[in-house]
């Protein structure tokens, strides 16, 4: 991350800009590393997405808070294999078939997870993390409270929430 801002200085200016650990900590995060190992998160993606197709998404949500713990809290990085394995494991899930899922030469969920990024570029979002509530209001996660009043606000005067735009994109849907 500190090359990815542009050295030292742009990371801790970054940093303080966010203010990503105090509201981590305010959110009841004790401990939210900024120093973690950036990575390719292709493979926790098509994992996240790959749950949610077999297992339905409440188990995509548990693996997701795993992972978010193993990375964010504890500093892992999103494409090691044994990590992600004991995230899913921890779950409930077979070492075996997620283990031989993640390493398939021909990277199951692939395609679907690039599609949605492609729709999150048409939606103007080059970061993570965002939120799309209605399926059209984009509100960034380093937002504040105010801004997702507001969008909540506006969603509910039009009286209706809109439709999911990302389960198609994934074929993942609510069991």
């Amino acid at each position: 991350l500190v090359k990815k801002w542009g050295g030292r200085a742009g990371w801790e200016a970054q940093k303080a800009r966010h203010d990503l650990k105090g509201r981590g900590e305010r959110a009841g995060i004790p401990h939210f590393n900024l120093d973690r190992r950036a990575s390719n998160t292709m493979k926790s993606h098509r994992l996240v997405q790959y749950v949610g197709k077999v297992y339905g998404l409440d188990l995509s949500e548990q693996l997701y808070d795993k992972l978010n713990v193993y990375h964010f809290v504890e500093g892992h990085a999103l494409n090691d294999v044994d990590g992600l394995v004991r995230c899913a494991e921890e779950i409930g899930l077979d070492e075996k078939e997620i283990r031989g899922f993640i390493e398939d030469p021909a990277e199951p969920g692939r395609a679907e997870i690039e599609r949605a990024v492609k729709l999150c570029r048409e939606l103007g979002i080059h970061s993570i993390p965002n939120f799309v509530v209605g399926g059209e209001f984009v509100v960034s996660g380093a937002s504040g409270p105010e801004d997702f009043l507001r969008v909540f606000k506006e969603v509910e005067e039009r009286g209706e929430v809109g439709k999911p735009i990302f389960a198609g994109v994934l074929g993942v849907h609510e069991r």
